[in-house]
């Protein structure tokens, strides 16, 4: 537990050192993702929850008729999404907290969708953020994951590796395996059904895990 708290303490004082000017830098390299995540977000049902809000690019994307909670480990990130909030009356934004995503503060099954936007490769335990995001969806609902997943394979998996440390020091994961969200869901009762190449040329993927319904079949895509 000590090194979890040491890791999100590291990650608070990236976070507030990038919070001025994280969007100049991602807003067009992720907009493709977010734009998506929050599609099929929407396509899942109506009370959203979305882990590691950050600066709130995603919330202008949800269709107004959503109910968007949104929390992050950042309480300087946070500020920024309510400024975009109050700027861009984005009044189906009911909430943001600062949490974090290990003891989510939400009752069970309260959500239809839970999104994951470019945060899972950073959060210290993703498998237990995982089990929390399952305990907050409702039956039948989905968990979707938009982030770099590679598959470790060849010389851009050797490249991944060789850069990690350096891609950690500006809050970021270069050597997360598409493998680890797809083993966490086949142990708990949901299916990947989906996983979506998006900009720039499939660098970046969304997945889309979905709560198995009682006596319902796998269905796999990719």
């Amino acid at each position: 537990m000590g090194q979890v708290r040491n890791q999100a303490e590291d990650q608070q004082k990236i976070y507030q050192r990038w919070a001025p000017v994280y969007d100049r830098i991602y807003r067009g390299l992720l907009r493709d993702g977010h734009r998506t995540l929050a599609r099929l977000a929407a396509g899942a049902g109506t009370d959203i929850l979305e882990i590691g809000v950050g600066t709130g690019l995603v919330l202008s994307h949800y269709p107004r008729r959503s109910r968007v909670t949104g929390i992050d480990i950042s309480e300087h990130m946070i500020a920024k999404a309510r400024e975009k909030i109050d700027r861009h009356k984005l009044f189906h934004v009911r909430q943001l907290q600062v949490m974090d995503a290990h003891a989510l503060a939400f009752e069970d099954k309260s959500f239809d969708a839970v999104c994951l936007p470019f945060v899972i490769t950073l959060i210290p335990e993703p498998e237990r953020a995982l089990d929390e995001c399952a305990r907050v969806l409702r039956p039948g609902g989905e968990i979707i994951v938009a982030s770099k997943l590679g598959d470790g394979a060849g010389l851009q998996g050797a490249i991944e590796e060789a850069v990690a440390p350096l891609a950690r020091r500006i809050g970021w994961s270069s050597s997360f395996r598409l493998s680890r969200i797809t083993d966490w869901a086949h142990k708990r009762d949901f299916d990947a059904i989906e996983i979506l190449p998006v900009f720039p040329n499939g660098f970046f993927k969304v997945i889309r895990l979905k709560r198995r319904l009682p006596n319902a079949e796998t269905d796999l895509s990719r």
